[in-house]
């Protein structure tokens, strides 16, 4: 791309453009490309070839550890960020914990962070006995930590905080526990995200002081982490993003426009050979990227390649068949193809035609000890009717439950999962290895769906569910309908099975409430009419009928 149509591209002012100059110039066109032998290349049209495996498709419900230094403080997600904006309720945190960020920065967070109390094999373990078909963990995240023993990055967890290859021991556990293991990878914002640590004051004693953001090897000298660049980490060494000065312009800026600094092609080399590092070391099932479309894109092919390696050493370990995912946001029907489709805390409002995730957490992605102070945490009931919800409509559920600092989660968050193992220990069969039906379902809720914003986040905008919501999934030839409340009446109405509906023109002959037996009915020309039993079973939140 020449600087003309960079210009254009990123829709810069002149001055924005002088200021990115640099940073343009340096960009010098794709990277040599990565690859391992396979049918895949980094191309749109190569990538088109992809078919979602099956196993991915069945599995349905996976939980993730987005876990990392971020979690050492426990105050919230994007800590690393927010520790540089002056004023806010993270930086003022900072100050009564740790110290000014000038003196104390994200890198001594890090430092800080040991894992002392992790134990993969029994997390892991409880995931799987809540009903995870795959497990996730976080590989890095906008601060830019390595969680593994990465060739090419020294800022790692061998290296600095926790001295212990993080990515290594969950890798393990999930593979003990016959998990499919995948990594999520957020690195590629570092770039952008950081540039608040190039800040200072503007108020106060240590006004005009700056922060560590602009630090060099040269600075360490008797610090404990002499020998390692900030820069490495912060990468920070390039002009600051049109509207740097604006703490909402980073989500404008999200998909490299609206004057977001390009990434230099020395930064792009990198990220790609540290994530085509973790795949070799690790064999990630699953890869998550947070990310438009894919990392760097359009800025860089490096997405692409990524894309192309994923699924060509998958087709290796498998002896000839893919069973690699590939997770990717904001994508058009094209791209939909290529990989499969994430929406952030929030659903799709119909059945769509390609397997979806939506990825959402109980509480704050990074562990947040307010949300257990206050217990805001998600309940089991919300978790349990967003997987029906989600998986009538062709979707997966991608669940992250925080892990504190030293690796535990608290007692709010295991009593949430044990509802969830609960529930799947008695209705399970309605969720996995089905497929949608028809319809997705009926009821009030559905005529006040929220529309999806961005990467998502129409997560509990619309009507809740109550009496009268009803999801809808098939398997054999049992067709489920999961009531997401319980009628007053002891009577539920299906429109959707009225006798003669052309949706199901089939006679009923059966239908039992999971865990509970065999009910009466009535098949009539406005709906098929069900006796509930008098006394409410265990979960009448997402009690199942089994329809035979």
């Amino acid at each position: 791309m020449n600087r003309r149509s960079l210009i254009k591209y990123l829709g810069l002012t002149v001055p924005a453009y002088i200021l990115s100059k640099q940073a343009a110039a340096s960009i010098g066109g794709p990277l040599a490309p990565h690859t391992a032998p396979g049918p895949f290349t980094a191309s749109w049209e190569s990538l088109q070839q992809y078919s979602v495996p099956e196993w991915y498709r069945n599995a349905k419900f996976g939980i993730w550890a987005h876990w990392g230094p971020q979690c050492e403080p426990e105050y919230g997600d994007w800590y690393a960020r927010g520790m540089y904006v002056e004023g806010s309720d993270q930086y003022k945190y900072h100050l009564q914990k740790y110290g000014h960020p000038s003196k104390f920065g994200f890198k001594d967070v890090i430092h800080q962070w040991k894992a002392e109390q992790w134990d993969p094999e029994q997390l892991v373990a409880l995931y799987k006995r809540a009903g995870a078909k795959y497990f996730f963990a976080m590989a890095n995240h906008h601060d830019n930590l390595d969680l593994w023993n990465s060739r090419h990055h020294a800022w790692n967890v061998m290296n600095v905080g926790p001295k212990k290859d993080i990515i290594g021991g969950w890798a393990k556990a999930a593979r003990n526990n016959g998990l499919p293991f995948g990594v999520s990878v957020h690195a590629a914002h570092a770039w952008t995200w950081y540039e608040v640590a190039q800040r200072a004051d503007k108020n106060g004693p240590l006004a005009g002081v700056p922060y560590d953001g602009k630090l060099t090897k040269a600075d360490a000298k008797g610090a404990w982490w002499e020998g390692l660049d900030p820069q490495q980490l912060y990468a920070q060494n390039h002009p600051l993003s049109e509207n740097s000065l604006d703490n909402g312009a980073v989500f404008r800026q999200w998909d490299w426009h609206n004057g977001a600094v390009p990434p230099s092609k020395a930064y792009c080399d990198l990220f790609l050979k540290r994530t085509l590092d973790l795949i070799d070391r690790y064999e990630p099932e699953l890869v998550y990227f947070d990310d438009t479309v894919l990392p760097l894109y359009p800025v860089s092919d490096v997405g692409l390649q990524i894309a192309a390696y994923h699924y060509n050493k998958s087709i290796k370990r498998h002896k000839g068949k893919l069973q690699a995912v590939l997770n990717g946001k904001v994508l058009n029907e094209m791209q939909r193809k290529c990989m499969v489709w994430d929406i952030e805390r929030g659903q799709s409002n119909v059945i769509e035609p390609f397997a979806w995730q939506t990825d959402t957490c109980i509480g704050a992605w990074h562990y947040d000890k307010r949300f257990f102070d206050g217990k805001w945490y998600k309940s089991g009931k919300t978790v349990i009717q967003t997987l029906v919800d989600v998986v009538s409509k062709n979707g997966n559920l991608l669940l992250n439950i925080p892990v504190k600092g030293n690796g535990t989660i608290d007692d709010q968050e295991k009593a949430i999962l044990e509802e969830i193992a609960a529930w799947m220990a008695v209705n399970a069969e309605c969720i996995f290895d089905t497929r949608p039906w028809k319809v997705l379902g009926e009821g009030p809720a559905m005529e006040n769906a929220a529309p999806i914003a961005a990467q998502g986040f129409n997560e509990g905008k619309g009507k809740p569910f109550g009496a009268g919501d009803i999801r809808f999934t098939t398997k054999a030839d049992a067709l489920y309908a999961v009531l997401l409340g319980w009628p007053d009446n002891g009577k539920i109405n299906i429109k959707s099975l009225a006798a003669g509906s052309p949706l199901r023109p089939e006679k009923i002959h059966r239908i039992d409430l999971l865990g509970g037996g065999e009910l009466h009915f009535m098949q009539q020309a406005d709906a098929l009419e069900v006796s509930l039993p008098e006394n409410k079973p265990p979960f009448p939140y997402a009690a199942v009928l089994k329809i035979r």
